[in-house]
Formats: structure tokens, sequence, C-alpha cells
């Protein structure tokens, strides 16, 4: 496995420390961001019946509330960059409670779709961006234990909360739970207290000598800087100061778009109707939620399970085959669910896909960075995360829309699961593609260094031909300068 990415944060990172307490406060805060909107769907069949709309209008409410915090995390980035991450955090704990005691209040589905979607999804943006931001500053060679760990939040979270939501509206109905779900979000506050600014210890000063062969270094980066500068103009410059678009001309990121897009439509669904597809079966209301909790408990050891297989010398070289593949497996899992009979079936079918799940989730951000390294990361999720809410808003109330119109879950799985499968074959094919490529690239790369080794030595011993030339000629000159002074 090559090295890690060496980092310019201009400080030391402390590798623990305080640190541990703000891996804490993410383990919470992004818990509740990616498990939250999953969880609400325990009360989607009665708030249906309350309001008495159909499937598809029910998952508009989760669709809307993961699109809003997919969208809003380039703006979490930026409130980040500019306040620090624990003011953001403390303030998205406070939307999402507001969001839903305002939501236990209300009349309409529209309401719901204002307060749980637009509101609460924003406030998980604020919760989600700035956890995996400060981790970076508090960590660097113990990075991917700490974000491993903090990751892990969302399976722990999902099979806590599932149960719970389960209870609560078994004795307090769903405005109830939403009102007292709107009071236990507000521990994502406590978890932005954290997340304390890091107190910088700068790196000790290097030598005089090293600072005197370096003294040419800072002026050939600025006159770079100058050149990109006077290159730069108009809008595509102040657009460049916040993100890096010249991503889109980047052919593995375009790939990588292209087939989140595919997946993106089939990947939330199947997880936001479990619990229905259970109850439409017959199944009780806690065996129902119990299958949410067996499927985060698989997802919770799947991730740094596919993370230890990731990081092997058979995998890592062709990372993007492995993504392709769990695509794939994702794809086929739901292909086969209406196949599964009974409440065993279902069972089984939340084991294979919470790990199929887990396998999608843990490698998701991995082979980007292996696609556009470590310092146009940051810019590569914040364009990928605006393309990606269209399929993730749309994905559920489509599938919602299937049921509607077949009375039946399964053309919703068979659909979700073609989706998924035509992404991972896209995949597979585009990279096996893109490797192809960038394999060429590289011989002709390294024949074109040879090239210039071999014309770079020619011309220094061209250089050298002629200094002895000139040496050669000078004391030929001053020997007959000489003899011309001697003579009588």
């Amino acid at each position: 496995m090559p090295p890690s990415a060496s980092t310019n944060l201009g400080y030391t990172p402390p590798d623990g420390g305080w640190g541990w307490a703000v891996v804490f406060g993410s383990f919470i805060s992004i818990g509740f961001s990616y498990a939250f909107p999953k969880s609400l769907t325990i009360y989607f069949k009665e708030i249906q019946e309350y309001f008495s709309i159909s499937y598809s209008e029910i998952a508009w409410v989760s669709s809307i509330m993961l699109a809003t915090m997919y969208a809003g995390g380039p703006v979490s980035s930026v409130l980040v960059n500019r306040y620090g991450s624990r003011p953001v955090v403390i303030a998205g704990g406070l939307m999402v409670g507001v969001a839903m005691v305002m939501a236990s209040f209300g009349t309409t589905i529209l309401h719901l779709y204002l307060c749980v979607g637009v509101i609460g999804g924003f406030g998980l943006a604020f919760n989600l961006q700035p956890s995996l931001t400060i981790i970076g500053k508090y960590f660097l060679v113990k990075r991917p234990i700490a974000n491993g760990l903090a990751m892990a939040g969302s399976p722990v979270f999902l099979s806590t909360l599932a149960p719970l939501n389960q209870f609560l509206f078994d004795h307090f109905g769903w405005r109830g739970s939403f009102l007292i779900l709107g009071g236990v979000v507000l521990n994502c506050c406590v978890a932005g207290s954290l997340m304390r600014p890091i107190k910088i210890k700068t790196k000790p000063p290097v030598s005089k000598t090293t600072d005197e062969n370096d003294t040419a270094k800072p002026d050939v980066t600025s006159q770079t800087a100058g050149q990109d500068k006077s290159k730069q103009s108009g809008c595509a410059a102040k657009v460049s100061q916040f993100i890096d678009i010249s991503l889109f001309k980047h052919r593995g990121y375009l790939i990588y778009l292209v087939g989140n897009v595919l997946l993106f439509f089939g990947f939330f669904a199947p997880v936001v109707f479990l619990a229905p597809y259970a109850k439409h079966q017959g199944i009780d209301e806690y065996s129902a939620a119990f299958l949410l909790s067996i499927f985060a408990l698989v997802d919770m050891f799947a991730r740094p399970g596919t993370g230890l297989v990731a990081n092997t010398k058979w995998i890592r070289p062709k990372i993007q085959y492995f993504f392709s593949f769990s695509v794939t497996y994702n794809g086929l899992c739901h292909l086969i669910c209406p196949l599964l009979p009974g409440y065993s079936g279902l069972v089984v079918y939340a084991v294979i896909f919470g790990l199929a799940f887990g396998m999608v989730c843990a490698l998701l951000f991995e082979v980007l960075m292996d696609l556009v390294g470590a310092q146009r990361f940051s810019s590569a999720v914040g364009l990928a995360t605006i393309i990606e809410c269209g399929p993730v808003l749309l994905g559920p109330p489509i599938s919602g829309l299937l049921v509607d119109i077949f009375m039946d879950y399964k053309y919703m799985y068979y659909a979700c699961g073609m989706m998924m499968l035509a992404g991972g074959v896209f995949l597979f094919i585009m990279n096996f593609y893109n490797y192809r490529l960038l394999e060429k690239e590289e011989k002709e790369k390294q024949v074109e260094d040879r090239l210039e080794i071999g014309s770079a030595k020619e011309l220094a011993a061209n250089e050298e031909d002629k200094d002895n030339e000139e040496k050669i000629r000078l004391n030929t000159e001053e020997e007959v300068g000489k003899s011309i002074c001697e003579e009588p």
C-alpha cells in the first residue's frame, strides 16, 4: 500500500489527547446524520394513513431530508471554513431539534416536507460535514482509525433508533414521538461542544542550511501562483476560490459520478421501505423494526471488515474493481429479495443487504480519494454531493410510485436492483477502460522521461566538450603569447 499523502497543515496534529473526545463527538453527530432519516420510516405507514396519502407522497419525507443533507454539504463546508466546526454542529443540532418539534404539530404532509425534510436536512448537513473535517485536524498518523470509529456511529445509531422509535410510537403516537425525538437530537449540540478548536503546535524550525538551500523555492511558488492567477478571470476565478471545477475534466472522476448517479437511484429506497414491506406481508411492528436492527448490526461490522480487505496488497492496486463488485452485489441482493419467502427470508435479506450496504459505504469515499488524491478530495466530495442529491431525492418517491401502481413491493425491489446492477456493470467496464488508459499513459510518460534524461545528459556532455575546447583554446593562446614575448 502506498504511503499516505503528506498534508500542508502547518502544524503537527496531536494524534490523540482531546482528539479522542472529538472522535466521540463525531461518532454521535455522524450517527444521527446517517441513521436518523432511515429510522423515521417506522412512522411512515401510520402517517400515510393519518393524512390519507400515497406511498410515493410519504416517501418524499425521507427523500427531501437526505437530498437536503447532501445538497447542504458545500454550504456547510463554507461555514466551517469561516467559523469552525463547533458552532456549525451546535447550530445544526438546534435546527434538527426545532424541526422535529415543529413537525409534531403538523397538519398536512407539506408541513412535514418543510420541517423534517428541508430544515431537518440542513441541520443534518451541518452535523455531518464539520465532523468529517475536524478529525483531519486532530489526527494524521491515526486518522484511518479515528475515521473508522466515527463512521461506525451510523449503523450503531440505526440499530438503536429503530426499536426506540417503535417503542415511542406505541406509547406516544407519531406526534408525541416527534416531540421527544426533537429533544433527543439536541445531543448533537453536546457533540458539537466537544469539537473545540485545536491548539496549534507549530513544527520546529528547519536548519539554516536548509533555509539557504531552499531560498529559491518560495520565489518559484509565487511565480507559479501569479501565472495561475493571470490565467483565471471573471466568474471562473471566483468559483475556483471555493471549489475546484477542473475536476469535471478528470476522466476517472466523471466515471465515478455517472456510476454513482445510477446506483443512488436504487440505494436508499430498499432501506426506506424495508419495515413497510415487512408490515405489508402481515409481520408485526416490532419484528419489522427488528429487521432494521439486523441490517444495522451487519452493516456495523461490514464497514471495518471491508476496509481491512481493501487495504490488502491484492485489492488496493485495483480498488475500483472492488467498489464495482460491491455495487453489483447490492443490485443482486435486491433482485432476490422478493423471492425469499416469509419473515425468515426477510431476515436473510437483511443480513446480505447489510453486508452489501456496508461494503459500498466503506468504499464510497476511499475510491474517490484514490482517483483524485488528497489535495482535491474536499472539492470532489462537494461537487459529488451536489450531483448525487438528485437521485437521492427522486429514488424513494419513484420507488413508492411503483408500489402505488402495482400495489406490490416486489416491483420496487426489482427496479432498485436493476438500477444498481446497471451502475455496477458500468463501473466495471469503464474502470477497466480507465485502468488500461492509465497504464498506457504511464508507459508514455516513462518513455518521455527517459528521452528527457538522455537529452539532458547529451546536452551536459556537449557543454562539457565546449568548456574543454574553450580551455584548450585559451591555453594555446597563452602559450603563443609567451613565446612571442620571449623572442629577442
